[in-house]
């Protein structure tokens, strides 16, 4: 990042009275919580089964204290703290100038760094309820318990993330696409823009100032105003207000 791509970038924010943040997993590298698809990501990783396999629905089903295993070792980052992304775009809310966060993250580190209006499009691993009478769980429960982690009811405490083979949740895709449809200015940070139907959301914008704040080439690059190629953290972390 060179001192004009950040003056730019300062403009676009200080300039905007209701952009959007829209990220993925690179946005919390920085607080310890591994993406999936770059070199030492998640998906990278050696397993007997592929990881998304084990993300799926129907391994859920089929091999359910497996999914647990691998679910409580490699999803669960409960001792992670916001970084200088999370809490600049906290304080961009609460400066008016940042009307939502649509994130595809489920680690709720958006809402621990003072974020009130997130839209999790993938879930959280906060929320967790029986599969049997919907009661709700934490997810420390979901860490400490043994094997399948079960209700007093006998039922199955299921994270409410969305797995492979299931469906993102209808009411938090409007909602995102509204936020997106309404935004003067659109920041897309930490995602490489791969997994559908997330990638398809910009489509929706219809603001003048799109930025990507990326490490890697994204799909959109060519759409945007301004491309910045580095630490997203580190990025946000200089934007004064």
């Amino acid at each position: 990042m060179n001192t004009e791509q950040l003056e730019l970038l300062q403009t676009i924010i200080s300039g905007a009275k209701q952009a959007v943040f829209f990220g993925g997993a690179g946005v919390s590298t920085e607080s310890g919580i591994p993406d999936f698809r770059s070199v030492d990501g998640l998906y990278h990783l050696k397993y007997d089964v592929p990881p998304e396999q084990i993300l799926s629905h129907s391994y859920f089903i089929r091999h359910t204290e497996k999914f647990f295993d691998f679910y409580r070792d490699k999803m669960l980052y409960l001792n992670a703290k916001p970084n200088s992304a999370h809490l600049k775009l906290a304080e961009l809310e609460k400066k008016g100038i940042l009307s939502a966060v649509v994130t595809q993250n489920i680690d709720g580190l958006h809402q621990l760094a003072g974020s009130r209006k997130v839209y999790e499009l993938h879930g959280s691993v906060h929320r967790n309820y029986c599969m049997k009478c919907k009661k709700s769980f934490s997810a420390d429960f979901i860490l400490k318990s043994d094997k399948i982690p079960l209700c007093d009811c006998g039922g199955i405490v299921k994270p409410d993330v969305v797995l492979y083979e299931e469906s993102l949740p209808d009411k938090t895709i409007e909602q995102a696409v509204k936020a997106i449809s309404k935004a003067d200015a659109l920041i897309i940070g930490g995602t490489s823009l791969n997994v559908y139907p997330a990638n398809s959301f910009i489509r929706f914008f219809n603001g003048n100032h799109l930025v990507i704040l990326n490490r890697d080439a994204t799909q959109a690059d060519g759409m945007a105003e301004l491309c910045i190629r580095d630490n997203i953290a580190e990025v946000l972390g200089k934007i004064t207000l």
